[in-house]
């Protein structure tokens, strides 16, 4: 079995051409999907690049979360699909209610773009079986509306059921609330993270390093051995 892994793409993303090549990379067969069209095309999981879908107008990810596709992506998300959201991904899963929280400007009010130190806070999802809990990566990190914020009652309830997937090392690059850099739904097969693994599947470029490819040989793994 060869998994098919879906990759959106809505007006403004950037990172989804780095996406398709990071499943590719990994041994899955890549499929590009549109956000006009509604249909999944069959695959067997669903990522969300990242960029500035509808140049992050009213809020980052407000506009595509009302995509055609993400009707077909929201349903299939909680019927058990894996599902990633990285950067504007994440910020999509957020508004689509995928996902607890919401991302909000970074706290310093630029633009950043860096290779960020991050600890795998939860190796049990869809996304991350192929990295051990404690563990630390570096992968890219660069967004303008990067910080993750919640009330108090959500981010207990995320530290106590585990579902901070990853959090932020030497560096809070936008003051995310308790370091947070990613999270997971209480099902494990949907997570978001602001860091772009997929800038970290090759040696030759992003961080030099291939730190990031655990994300797409966890979700083959998955598949595979349904």
């Amino acid at each position: 079995m060869t998994a098919r892994i879906g990759v959106v793409t809505f007006p403004g993303t950037l990172d989804d051409q780095d996406s398709l090549r990071a499943v590719r990379v990994a041994g899955a067969e890549p499929v590009s999907l549109w956000h006009r069209d509604k249909d999944l095309h069959q695959v067997d999981a669903v990522i969300l690049a990242g960029g500035f879908s509808y140049g992050d107008y009213l809020r980052a990810g407000a506009i595509s979360r009302f995509s055609p596709v993400m009707e077909s992506v929201i349903e299939q998300a909680k019927a058990g699909m894996p599902v990633l959201g990285i950067c504007n991904g994440f910020q999509i899963l957020t508004e689509a209610h995928l996902l607890p929280g919401a991302m909000l400007r970074n706290n310093h009010l630029h633009f950043i773009c860096r290779d960020q130190k991050l600890r795998v806070e939860n190796a049990e999802t869809a996304w991350t079986s192929d990295y051990s809990a404690g563990q630390e990566i570096s992968v890219p990190l660069k967004n303008m509306d990067g910080r993750y914020v919640a009330d108090e009652r959500v981010l207990d309830e995320l530290e106590a059921e585990g579902r901070v997937a990853f959090r932020y090392l030497d560096v809070n690059p936008n003051g995310s609330l308790r370091d947070i850099a990613g999270i997971t739904n209480a099902a494990g097969n949907v997570v978001g993270l602001m860091p772009h693994p997929e800038h970290a599947v090759e040696p030759l470029i992003g961080t030099g390093r291939t730190d990031g490819l655990g994300f797409f040989t966890s979700i083959i793994k998955k598949l595979v051995n349904a």
